[in-house]
Parts: C-alpha cells; sequence; structure tokens
C-alpha cells in the first residue's frame, strides 16, 4: 500500500535530522562545564546550532499542519470517541502478551486506518500538543522581552525554560520509543523502508 507520499517523506527525514541536532546542542548546552562529556561543542556554538535548527524545526512543523489540511493525511489523526479506550486496551494488550504468542494485530494498517489507537494518541499528544508548546516555550527564550514577567508568584522565563526543556525531553523519550516500534513492522526493516520507498508491507505480504 502506497501511504506515504513524497512530501511525508522528506518532512519525516528534514524533522528526525533537525531533533537530533536540537538534542545534542540541548545537552551540550546543560553540560558545556564538563570538558569530558563526548557531546559537548562548546556553548556559543551549540546555542547558534540550536536555534537555527529550532527556526527550520518551526517552518518543518508548519508544512506538516499545512499538509495535513490540504492532503488527506490530516485524517488519520482524528481520535473518534466511539470504543477508542476499549481499543487502546486492545493494543496494549498486543504489545504486553499478543505480539509476543503470534497473534495478529489487532488494527492491522490499511488505507483508511495508518495508526493503530496507541499510535494515533501518542501521535496527536507529541505533534498538536508537545511539539506547539515545544516552539512557543523556545520562541519566548530566543525573544525573552516576549514573555509575562512573574506568573503565580514565579518568574516567567524560568517557567518558560521549565516548560521548554519538559517538553523537549517528552519528545526525545517520544522519538527513542517511536524507533523502537518501528522495528515491529512486518519485518524489523520493513517500516524504515516504508519512508523510504513510500510503501507499507503487511504481514500478509511475507512468504
Amino acid at each position: 500500500m502506497y501511504l506515504y507520499p513524497i512530501w511525508i517523506r522528506l518532512w519525516h527525514l528534514i524533522n528526525a535530522l533537525l531533533i537530533i541536532v536540537l538534542i545534542v546542542t540541548g545537552i551540550s548546552m546543560q553540560y558545556t562545564d564538563r570538558q569530558d562529556y563526548i557531546l559537548v561543542v562548546g556553548f556559543a556554538r551549540a546555542v547558534k546550532w540550536h536555534n537555527i535548527a529550532a527556526i527550520l524545526l518551526s517552518g518543518n512543523y508548519i508544512i506538516f499542519i499545512v499538509g495535513n489540511i490540504l492532503t488527506g493525511n490530516g485524517r488519520y489523526y482524528r481520535i473518534r470517541k466511539e470504543n477508542f479506550i476499549s481499543d487502546l486496551g486492545k493494543q496494549l494488550k498486543y504489545y504486553s502478551l499478543g505480539m509476543f504468542r503470534g497473534e495478529k494485530h489487532p488494527f492491522p494498517v490499511t488505507l483508511d486506518q495508518k495508526f493503530n489507537p496507541l499510535q494515533k494518541l501518542s501521535y496527536v499528544l507529541a505533534m498538536y500538543l508537545a511539539f506547539p508548546l515545544l516552539i512557543i516555550s523556545g520562541l519566548g527564550l530566543l525573544f525573552p522581552e516576549t514573555v509575562i514577567s512573574r506568573f503565580l508568584g514565579i518568574n516567567g522565563l524560568i517557567l518558560t525554560d521549565i516548560l521548554h526543556i519538559t517538553m523537549g525531553f517528552s519528545l526525545s523519550i517520544f522519538m527513542v520509543i517511536h524507533i523502537y516500534t518501528c522495528t515491529l513492522g512486518a519485518r524489523p526493516a520493513s517500516l524504515f523502508k516504508s519512508m523510504l520507498s513510500g510503501y507499507h508491507e503487511n504481514e500478509n505480504n511475507l512468504d
């Protein structure tokens, strides 16, 4: 099945590369005083490349949103309330037990259903909640004069920094889990190949 058009594949590749740059530079800024830390690239250089990658990531995110609006890809992120909780339970049961017993996937990929319920929930939280908060808080740190001075008695810039770090850490964890779940396709490399060819390989295609 042709599920991943060229714009999605290019967006996905650029997004992954930029997030890696942001993780490396972000960690380098946190541990800039550790000369023995392998990821340290120098504070000034880390800040420069972190800002450049962040601006590019924001532009890439706009492409994602506009692309979802103008194409049919946006429908894959719509959560329908009917049976959603029970479907989540089925998917969790499959990941925790079913796949180790060789059971069939409860929600196989189709042209109308690209994500299983757990994927859909995690992608919606990542792309429509964490990403906007990461970008907004990042802009606040880049332009501190736009941040409110205090909120509930706490310095607004500190709260913005905490929000930015929290969202960055959450998306980093999401990326690690995402890479792992991408090995759970018909073959360990199937989903990675899909991002190159655009075609999804179902378990039914296996010899």
